[in-house]
């Protein structure tokens, strides 16, 4: 597997350095969880649980080892600090200061192993007024104006239902930072420091709203292309109560669908202000609403017009296609038996990742690793 050879010290807690760390032992990387002997990753406690542990965790933590140190006292942080002789990457995911003030922030970690990668992922960062605020994902997106662009035109903004920048802003570019400072060490010998703030990554999302603002342009809730203000990038209800989802902005995919509803007239006013717009909406909400959705999708099986049923959670988990690309695997767990996990989205054609290991029980590597490294005795 392509990252077979490094160790990663994982000191992070709840979504997004776990989701991160998660990605790098999928892909072969030896992630060793340290948690706090009491209180380990509080993520455990969470409900709902299958066992001892929460229904995430086991989803995060796979692929991983676990050990217990109480960073606090001496004799844990320097064996911590052993470990780090033997690791390439750390992540954390402390607010700013925390680690310099337990004597084990990056300038203390890069002398004892100066091709150590020191991944920090912050709501804000490392610098900048806001480096010491708490805050989860929705304060993030709030900050970015991206919470404000959420929501139909005249109600207020609406919460995704995953998370944005915990997962978008924080996980992946920390992933991609991770993966382009071992590139670099390849070169160069030496590690570095990675500062991932999950504002940033929310801010780097924007480049459909951000630019056009930048232009003059007045960017409104509910009123763009892409986020509600138009009859071909929409959600319509059906006469079940169902609702589908259409998204033909491009001309051929529009009229294949106006031929579906039978408004051939409606082709021209594809690109038409807001007003026009406004009233495309309603009137193709009234035509929408006249059928069910089965009705619909078997009008439109055969038509390219990017008409796809909004599926509910027990829907997706059976689709043929999600299915077909293995993003839902079952695993064999000692104690739980069949367990579902999500699968890996990304697809190599030589060294693919897997799903090897479930998530460990807290401290479930101690003795084994302590041992490894001589910081105790056989």
């Amino acid at each position: 597997m392509p990252l077979h050879s490094i160790r990663v010290l994982d000191l992070s807690r709840l979504l997004p350095g776990p989701y991160c760390t998660m990605m790098l032992a999928d892909f072969g990387a030896e992630v060793i969880k340290v948690e706090d002997p009491v209180a380990g990753d509080y993520l455990r406690d969470f409900q709902p649980k299958i066992d001892e542990d929460n229904a995430f965790f086991h989803s995060l933590n796979r692929n991983k080892k676990s050990i217990c140190l109480d960073l606090k006292s001496e004799k844990d942080r320097n064996h911590f600090l052993m470990l780090v002789e033997t690791a390439d990457v750390v992540v954390e995911s402390f607010r700013p200061g925390v680690m310099e003030r337990l004597g084990l922030d990056y300038e203390t970690m890069k002398d004892i192993n100066p091709g150590i990668i020191y991944c920090a992922i912050t709501g804000y960062g490392q610098t900048g007024p806001y480096k010491d605020k708490p805050g989860h994902d929705i304060n993030y997106l709030s900050d970015a104006g991206l919470l404000h662009m959420m929501g139909e035109k005249d109600g207020k903004p609406v919460i995704p239902a995953t998370q944005i920048a915990d997962i978008g802003g924080g996980a992946y570019p920390a992933l991609a930072g991770i993966l382009l400072a071992l590139l670099e060490r390849g070169k160069s010998g030496k590690g570095q420091f990675v500062d991932v703030a999950m504002l940033d990554g929310v801010v780097s999302w924007m480049h459909m709203l951000l630019p056009s603002f930048f232009a003059g342009q007045n960017v409104n809730r509910g009123e763009e292309l892409l986020n509600g203000g138009f009859a071909c990038y929409q959600v319509y209800e059906t006469k079940d109560q169902r609702h589908l989802s259409m998204g033909g902005i491009e001309l051929k995919f529009w009229a294949a669908f106006c031929e579906g509803i039978g408004r051939t007239d409606f082709i021209p006013l594809l690109d038409k202000p807001v007003h026009v717009q406004e009233q495309l909406i309603e009137e193709i909400g009234k035509i929408i609403a006249s059928k069910t959705l089965e009705e619909w999708l078997k009008i439109f099986s055969e038509k390219d017009a990017c008409v796809t049923a909004i599926q509910t959670l027990d829907e997706a988990a059976k689709d043929p296609q999600i299915m077909a690309r293995k993003m839902i695997q079952t695993v064999q767990h000692p104690q739980l038996g069949n367990m579902k996990q999500i699968g890996i989205p990304i697809k190599l054609s030589e060294t693919p990742g897997r799903i090897l290991t479930n998530a460990p029980k807290r401290g479930e590597h101690t003795n084994e690793i302590l041992r490894e490294i001589g910081a105790v005795k056989s």
